[in-house]
């Protein structure tokens, strides 16, 4: 089994649940993407939350998917920075109990918060407040953070600093660490395109998108193309469909180059769609760090992103991991 370990920006879920989506009009908030906001902005959408009863639970897209990991039972590491706070200790403590070995550096600004507005269909809208996270720097990136680990999950929105990630990828390729990575949301890699793909020509191993992303990064509308474009990018190209599953392709630089595989998404009752993606990047990296098949590795994606879906965040009951485990054992 491969270690695995992750870094991105290190958020606090605020999560409320909305009846209307009038209000993400009224907040200049457009509805399925990620749009970043400023501390003056936090304040208030913070004030409009509370009256929401929101829910908070440990977040960020690659934090997510390292929860993910170490509730299957690897001891899997995440690097990212917080504020010294209550959101901070909270973010710390979290990633403690569930098993994570952290590696996060502090500062006087406040944590990031993700707010996250959950519509009635499941799809979630984020006002992103980065606030700590957004101040990690290319400077702070040593090697040793990589040391004993095999593979490192990146996530997407982290190119928006392009010296960190830059930065990161180099270090991490010079460790001989695999590199995966998630692409974030459509806006963000609308935004900074040649960047994405110079990263993913130069040093990506793993990619996964979802369809919006598929189409953002490569100028396709098909996502069997779009997939195939990725594909011949890296090693191993994964395309989340939603309700239709997901396909994956092995890239060119692989032996088995062309390959692919396909599974339908698991019909469940969907209450929200926060960490979907992430869940699934978990349950896929974590097949794949056992030598499954490409097929075994998207059912073990599907069967994550199947449970979470049908929760407000990212809380699942011991009882429900457990099911999981087993399952994914079953599996091959």
């Amino acid at each position: 089994m491969k270690k695995i370990i992750g870094i991105g920006n290190a958020l606090v879920d605020v999560l409320v649940q909305i009846d209307n989506d009038s209000l993400l009009t009224t907040l200049g908030l457009p509805k399925g993407g990620m749009q970043l906001i400023d501390e003056r902005q936090q304040q208030v959408l913070n004030q409009r939350m509370q009256s929401l009863h929101p829910q908070k639970a440990t977040g960020g897209s690659a934090g997510n998917t390292i929860l993910a990991l170490a509730n299957l039972g690897l001891k899997p590491g995440f690097i990212g920075k917080v504020g010294k706070d209550q959101m901070g200790d909270f973010y710390a403590e979290n990633c403690s109990q569930t098993g994570i070995e952290t590696l996060l550096t502090t500062c006087e600004t406040h944590t990031g918060v993700a707010n996250t507005f959950i519509s009635a269909d499941g799809e979630r809208t984020f006002g992103t407040y980065l606030g700590a996270a957004a101040l990690m720097q290319a400077a702070e990136i040593t090697a040793s953070m990589f040391q004993g680990y095999q593979l490192l999950h990146i996530e997407g929105y982290l190119v928006q600093n392009h010296e960190l990630i830059e930065k990161i990828c180099q270090t991490a390729k010079q460790e001989g660490l695999m590199l995966s990575i998630d692409l974030a949301s459509y806006n963000v890699i609308q935004t900074n395109l040649s960047f994405f793909q110079h990263l993913v020509k130069d040093y990506i191993d793993i990619v996964f998108a979802n369809e919006e992303e598929c189409t953002a990064f490569t100028g396709e509308a098909d996502p069997k193309n779009g997939l195939r474009k990725i594909a011949d990018l890296c090693r191993l190209a994964i395309v989340k469909l939603g309700s239709k599953g997901a396909t994956a392709m092995w890239g060119i630089s692989s032996e088995q180059y062309g390959t692919t595989a396909f599974v339908p998404a698991k019909k469940v009752k969907v209450i929200d769609t926060t960490a979907a993606g992430d869940f699934f990047a978990g349950g896929f990296l974590y097949a794949l760090g056992t030598g499954a098949t490409l097929e075994n590795c998207l059912q073990a994606g599907a069967l994550l992103s199947s449970n979470v879906i049908q929760v407000v965040g990212t809380r699942l009951s011991d009882e429900t991991w457990e099911k999981i485990r087993s399952s994914i054992k079953q599996l091959y």
